[in-house]
């Protein structure tokens, strides 16, 4: 009987085995997962007066010259593409779910394939991409300010003393841009170009045909007008802070110190004259030595009682040696304005040439707040010396900057620890703790004896 069963339960339980193992090859998946794209889709902030008529297009960046996308509407102008990424050290992405009626089903099922009922995308990075205008006239640099190549820049020399049509000056970036021309057939668009190209150059009419001659003063009176627009407020807070804040702050030197020594050499100057008055009142006899000891003792506790009194007293508030006043704040602000700009939109090397002539020219007057700074570098020095001869004793006073980078070094190195732990097994750690001294290593079983 034993056997009888052990059989029939072995039976029973190859067959559930089978049954088992069979079941999930027989089985289909209920959802088909499509392949991973080669071009996924993207996250684009557009704006909502763009028309449908809108294309990404590559122009060449006003910066580099290098081919940037832009997006370009043939009825409201263009918009560079700012990206926003996420810090690589914590990993997100976007859940894109497709929809907006049955067009946008039908849509999305023409693409994925009519296998799928997925209608949701998962991207692997959160990257998101904000179109903001931009003013054609960064667009149009290329095209007069010299290039690194000797024929081009001897070209755009002749070009920038003669008067020449449109399609003259665009032809230098007819083949490192190439949808420049694609985009000029829009006629809104040539209209936009060519009204902004004459904010930057002199013209001419030649019978029915404008002509332009790239001047430098109407640039820098172009970039100048931005900047003032732009500082007519304060700036962003974080420039506000590292640009104007901080680098017009004054030091201060020392008032606190100076008071408390100078309510000491006081107080040492009171106790030295009743210390005289009690010596000479004991030579004319008129206490005896008993008594003077302890008029000396009162006299010099009751200085020293009322010492830190006096001393708190007399001691002010720390303030600034100079205070910035609202024109010299303004006038900074207007300078990290055209800095920024220059920097953001302007050549490298024509950028500089740009400031330099900005310090010279008539448009603004700079001097008040030059001068500020030279004051401000001045008392700045006389600091750093007082803390070289002064107190030793003290600890170092760290900067805001110096701060900021030391927790930022810490933040870093704790993500570094936590990314490596978050990578090991249990048992590695488990490894990690035990006592290997005294052990010997696995190198030295495969040495020669």
């Amino acid at each position: 009987m034993a056997r009888t069963r052990s059989k029939g339960g072995a039976t029973t339980t190859s067959k559930n085995s089978k049954e088992t193992s069979s079941t999930p090859a027989n089985s289909k998946s209920r959802y088909v997962l499509p392949e991973e794209s080669s071009n996924p889709p993207r996250i684009f902030i557009l704006p909502k007066k763009a028309t449908k008529e809108a294309r990404i297009v590559s122009l060449l960046n006003p910066r580099y010259a290098k081919p940037t996308r832009y997006l370009v509407c043939p009825e409201t102008g263009v918009y560079e593409l700012t990206q926003i990424a996420a810090p690589k050290t914590t990993p997100r992405s976007w859940l894109i779910q497709y929809g907006g009626g049955e067009d946008g089903e039908k849509a999305q099922e023409a693409k994925l394939g009519n296998n799928t009922e997925f209608s949701v995308h998962i991207t692997k990075g959160a990257d998101l991409f904000v179109a903001t205008p931009i003013d054609p006239v960064f667009l149009l640099l290329p095209a007069f300010i010299p290039s690194t190549s000797t024929s081009s820049e001897s070209k755009s020399e002749k070009q920038s003393r003669l008067f020449v049509s449109s399609d003259d000056h665009l032809d230098t970036i007819q083949q490192s841009s190439p949808h420049q021309w694609e985009i000029l057939r829009w006629g809104k668009i040539r209209q936009l170009f060519e009204s902004r190209m004459a904010a930057i150059c002199e013209t001419a009419q030649a019978g029915d045909e404008t002509m332009f001659r790239f001047s430098e003063d109407k640039l820098l009176a172009e970039l100048l007008a931005k900047a003032q627009r732009m500082s007519e407020n304060p700036l962003p807070k974080s420039m506000e802070d590292k640009f104007v804040t901080k680098a017009l702050e004054a030091p201060v030197l020392g008032i606190k110190r100076a008071a408390v020594l100078q309510t000491e050499t006081s107080v040492e100057e009171k106790q030295t004259e009743e210390t005289a008055t009690v010596s000479a009142a004991a030579e004319s006899g008129a206490s005896t030595p008993k008594e003077t000891n302890s008029t000396e003792s009162q006299t010099s506790g009751n200085s020293t009682a009322t010492a830190p009194t006096s001393a708190s007293d007399a001691a002010p508030e720390l303030a600034p040696t100079i205070t910035a006043s609202p024109e010299v704040i303004r006038l900074q602000r207007l300078r990290i304005a055209f800095q920024f700009l220059s920097s953001s939109y302007i050549a490298a090397g024509y950028a500089a040439t740009l400031r330099q002539k900005l310090s010279s020219t008539s448009l603004v007057d700079f001097a008040p707040l030059d001068a500020y700074l030279a004051r401000l570098a001045q008392l700045r020095q006389e600091a750093a010396a007082a803390r070289s001869v002064g107190d030793y004793t003290r600890k170092r006073d760290f900067d805001d900057e110096e701060v900021a980078a030391r927790a930022e070094k810490k933040r870093r190195h704790d993500e570094e620890e936590k990314r490596k732990k978050a990578g090991e097994s249990r048992g590695v750690r488990d490894l990690k703790k035990v006592n290997t001294s005294g052990m010997k290593k696995m190198s030295d079983f495969f040495k020669k004896k």
